[in-house]
């Protein structure tokens, strides 16, 4: 049975329950009911009535659903994790279905107790508010890159009143339109005023849709490894901003009064390689408390994964475990995934982060040839519209299209692919400089990321200002490296510092492991030699006293 202060110990450490006061703790220890559940055990099930709220005590669960297509599994959780509480808040029956996978030992509270609770502490209701929004919205999305066995703790967007911000702009100007149709209706105008408020409609509502969109594809993201800022817009943008949570130096929240007043605010997460900050979000106060939970968690784990693998390590050397290499990770058979991403100016695949040019670059250089082509094109339509197929010189038509279109289209897509074709990429341990002409030369740059003294990221002039592009100057060794008009160039710079954080680290770990194996090998030799030199020292021992014989003990000095 689990003792009352060890309960207070436990949940004073959950993000759920930290800031409370030491009576608010032990009210809650006090309700806490403990169960241990055996491997393969059911804990919850799919579709089952809602009655407690679980903390995990020790030990490991899984969470699974069944779809249509089979079952799913959600996650794995470990001790320190809770489940359980949005059906309790939302008193809907069981989503998902949580099994042991091990011996675990669970902390529950009844409903009643569970709803008496949210009553009586302040504050506590939009702390369980926060972790079932989070569940809420990482159900409705997926994301591609999470690696195996990486679990999502919490995921959130800007607050909506960030959106409602700005969308203030083209909502007003929507008025306008919307009240000129409905003049026309009791006085009617001209059929062009009527079409042009009709398009200014048609593109403010296009202007709405894509600010919408535009929140709606930022995500703040806290996993069991990493914190993330993911950036996207739809076949134009891609970006990904994290740190290991092993990484972090602080977490620190800001607000202003108007956050404070709406309930939102600014998270920030300081690591070796720069912040990562959630910016606007709702509750900063709560995510602030989730993060360091988390953080702690990490730092625990990674002492004790230490000490294990020292552990085994010796325990290799002396014989006593077998020395096995860890087996291969399964291939999943999975379909290819097309990507397109010929204007991306920037995107991820397979560990390499490419970024091209900003779109005002190849504006530059698409310009003129687009323009001249969608002209004659225009031309050729209208005509065609005006004076039907027979109204006009055919040859004049086809002239224009084939010798005029055509090749001002062709010209059109040799500037688009000669942008498309200039590339900066950074993989885990280099990066590339790569400028290619279409049909033509090839030249890349290459350096190791080792090898970088300091890099420069640089806006010069309005137009880079106006349009958040630049260029990052990379010095190694004696030569320096450019990357050229990329997007957000403070961004681009945090990534690279991020890789090369991340090669240190590894390489880091390669040394720790090297001198781990040396430690082992140090302490199994000690074992395995001490009971020799235990037993030469024994021996040393006794020859001393079978060489003093009675009798023979020195005289005492006579006066």
């Amino acid at each position: 049975m689990i003792e009352s202060f060890q309960k207070i110990d436990f949940i004073r450490k959950t993000h759920l329950f930290r800031r409370l006061t030491d009576e608010e703790l032990a009210a809650i220890a006090e309700k806490l009911a403990d169960k241990i559940y055996a491997p393969g055990e059911a804990i919850v099930r799919q579709g089952q009535e809602s009655d407690y709220f679980y903390l995990i005590y020790s030990g490991k669960v899984n969470v699974t659903r069944r779809t249509g297509s089979g079952e799913q599994t959600l996650a794995e959780l470990v001790d320190g994790d809770h489940f359980g509480e949005d059906a309790l808040l939302k008193q809907t029956r069981r989503t998902a279905t949580v099994t042991a996978i091990e011996q675990t030992t669970l902390l529950t509270l009844s409903r009643t107790e569970f709803t008496s609770l949210l009553k009586k502490i302040v504050g506590l209701r939009s702390k369980f508010e926060v972790t079932v929004a989070s569940h809420r919205l990482a159900r409705q999305t997926r994301f591609s890159w999470l690696e195996e066995g990486e679990v999502v703790y919490f995921v959130t967007r800007k607050h909506q009143i960030v959106l409602l911000q700005s969308l203030a702009g083209p909502i007003l100007g929507l008025l306008v339109p919307v009240i000129a149709l409905i003049m026309f209706l009791f006085n009617p105008l001209s059929s062009a005023l009527l079409w042009t408020a009709g398009i200014a409609i048609l593109l403010l509502a296009v202007w709405i849709f894509l600010k919408w969109l535009d929140w709606s594809n930022d995500y703040y993201i806290v996993t069991n490894r990493r914190v993330l800022f993911v950036e996207k817009i739809i076949l134009l943008y891609d970006s990904r901003q994290e740190a290991p949570l092993t990484a972090i130096l602080s977490v620190n929240t800001q607000t202003d009064v108007i956050g404070r007043t709406f309930g939102y605010g600014d998270v920030i997460v300081r690591t070796f390689v720069g912040n990562v900050i959630f910016k606007n979000i709702g509750y900063p106060e709560e995510v602030e408390a989730l993060l360091r939970e988390y953080w702690d968690r990490t730092k625990k784990s990674s002492r004790q994964s230490n000490i294990e693998a020292m552990k085994l390590s010796i325990r290799q050397k002396l014989g006593l475990t077998p020395i096995t290499s860890p087996p291969p990770p399964p291939k999943l058979a999975t379909k290819p995934i097309y990507k397109f991403n010929l204007f991306k100016v920037r995107f991820e695949e397979k560990g390499i982060i490419t970024y091209r040019k900003h779109w005002f670059v190849w504006f530059k250089q698409t310009w003129l040839p687009g323009i001249l082509a969608l002209s004659v094109l225009g031309f050729i339509i209208w005509d065609f519209i005006k004076n039907g197929i027979f109204g006009r010189d055919t040859n004049l038509l086809l002239t224009l299209f084939f010798f005029v279109f055509v090749p001002l289209s062709l010209w059109w897509l040799y500037q688009t692919v000669d942008w498309s074709n200039d590339k900066f990429q950074v993989s885990e341990d280099q990066i590339f400089d790569i400028d290619r002409t279409p049909f033509g030369r090839m030249q890349k740059n290459v350096a190791p990321l080792d090898n970088i003294l300091n890099m420069e990221a640089r806006r010069e002039g309005l137009l880079q200002v106006l349009f958040n592009y630049g260029n990052v100057y990379i010095s190694v060794g004696g030569s320096q490296l450019v990357f050229e008009d990329v997007i957000n160039p403070d961004a681009v710079q945090q990534d690279i510092d991020q890789r090369r954080v991340a090669r240190r680290e590894k390489q880091e770990q390669e040394r720790t492991e090297s001198e781990r194996e040396r430690l082992a090998e140090f302490f199994a030799a000690y074992h395995q030699n001490a009971s020799a030199f235990q037993s030469e020292v024994e021996e040393k021992d006794r020859q001393k006293q079978s060489e003093i014989q009675p009798g023979d003990e020195p005289e005492s000095p006579q006066d």
